[in-house]
């Protein structure tokens, strides 16, 4: 199968939508026989920090040594990142072999993109023989595809408004549908969380059974005042982590991250204290709080916990001024994304992200210019970019967010990779 046909193929899955779950996920994994039973799998679910946590402890085992399989949704740029093995991308042409096996195997059964896309990653996890698989959760927990797998460890990172309209419209129950991956005597990482879902995380755990470790009393950081941060963890106390990622709450994941590997500890992975800290110091994650340049920010925040974060890190950065090119999902809850960041905001350039399901640039110049900030409308990323670069000024920096698809379009766009710095 040509490469273009494959994944025309699976992003016809699409058509399917969003179905929430467990029935075909688990038939199709019964005929492929159960590549997940081939490895230990650790789940990740939340609503912000599940990439960055999943890439950081699986970026801590390869360099342990552990083959290791990551799989994180959606992509930057390309398919293939959703699937990597020690760092490395699934290659297209075996995408391209694997969806031809895979049709074949799950034939007469309705599946969605995701769910497709979950059994293919596994069944390629054990033709590599990983020892490990990190599978970042999509959108839920209970009733998400890769709830079908036994995990030998689950995670839980902070969890926030979105995607109500699927996981309810309070955290305690947002939270719920999250805690969906714990199970009977198998420990659960739950980081830092708002009161609401803490107490629905920790009565879901008591009523299953998992043995629950909780940020800030099983494990804590100390963060430094030059970005450094202490680790006192389960059974090691770890000074001076030095995070790649850049943020308060990245310090959060990393530790989250890192009682999740020490527990892998427990479980009888060799996880030597260098492989962690050289996981936390040299992890990437990009199209989050990353500098493409000096003086241009892209960071994929795109609800309001994700903003306020953002806002967190302009006002500790010392940030006071901000041509914001900003584009949106339509479902998502604009005034929430919006608050935040407006107070930093002298200008907004408002594109349309390229997906379908856009909220109109003429809709959130008008959102944004309730608040007396000045809006213009741009009919693509490229001209709402060069704009604000056109208009910044001294003391000031073009920041792109509200969408990851409108980070990836502007990273394209900006300087090549290896000219990205950090700040």
């Amino acid at each position: 199968m040509a490469d273009r046909a494959s994944l025309d193929y699976l992003y016809s899955l699409q058509t399917f939508g969003i179905k929430l779950g467990l029935d075909n996920i688990r038939v199709l994994l019964h005929r492929l026989d159960r590549p997940d039973r081939a490895f230990r799998c650790v789940l990740v679910a939340g609503t912000n920090g599940k990439g960055s946590t999943s890439a950081t402890l699986a970026h801590i085992a390869t360099a342990a040594g552990v083959r290791t399989g990551l799989y994180t949704s959606p992509h930057l740029h390309c398919f293939t990142e959703r699937v990597q093995v020690d760092g490395v991308a699934i290659t297209q042409d075996t995408v391209d072999q694997l969806v031809e096996e895979l049709r074949l195997v799950g034939q007469g059964l309705p599946l969605t993109f995701f769910e497709f896309t979950t059994a293919l990653a596994l069944e390629y996890f054990r033709r590599q023989q990983v020892e490990l698989a990190v599978l970042e959760v999509g959108m839920g927990g209970r009733l998400d595809a890769t709830n079908a797998v036994t995990p030998c460890l689950s995670v839980i990172t902070p969890i926030a408004y979105d995607h109500q309209a699927w996981l309810g419209t309070t955290l305690s129950a947002i939270a719920a549908e999250k805690a969906g991956i714990l199970r009977a005597n198998v420990p659960v990482v739950i980081s830092r969380q708002e009161p609401e879902a803490s107490a629905a995380l920790q009565s879901a755990a008591a009523a299953v059974g998992a043995p629950l470790i909780q940020a800030d009393a099983d494990f804590s950081l100390a963060a430094g005042a030059d970005g450094t941060f202490d680790y006192l963890g389960l059974d090691c106390a770890l000074p001076g982590f030095r995070p790649a990622l850049l943020g308060r709450h990245q310090q959060d994941n990393m530790a989250t991250a890192l009682a999740a590997a020490e527990l892998l500890r427990r479980q009888g992975l060799l996880l030597p204290e260098p492989s962690l800290r050289y996981g936390v110091e040299t992890v990437r994650w990009p199209g989050r709080l990353e500098w493409r340049a000096p003086g241009l920010l892209l960071d994929g925040a795109h609800n309001g916990a994700g903003a306020r974060t953002l806002a967190t890190y302009l006002a500790d950065a010392g940030i006071t001024r901000v041509h914001w090119v900003v584009g949106v999902k339509q479902d998502k809850d604009l005034s929430a994304i919006l608050t935040p960041l407006l107070p930093f905001t002298v200008a907004a350039y408002c594109v349309a992200p390229p997906i379908e399901a856009a909220s109109a640039p003429e809709t959130v110049a008008a959102a944004v210019r309730t608040s007396g900030v000045p809006a213009t409308v741009w009919p693509t990323p490229l001209a709402a970019l060069t704009a604000a670069q056109t208009a910044c000024g001294e003391k000031e920096i073009v920041l792109v967010a509200g969408s990851l698809f409108l980070v990836a379009a502007v990273r394209v766009l900006s300087l090549p990779e290896e000219s990205a710095v950090a700040s």
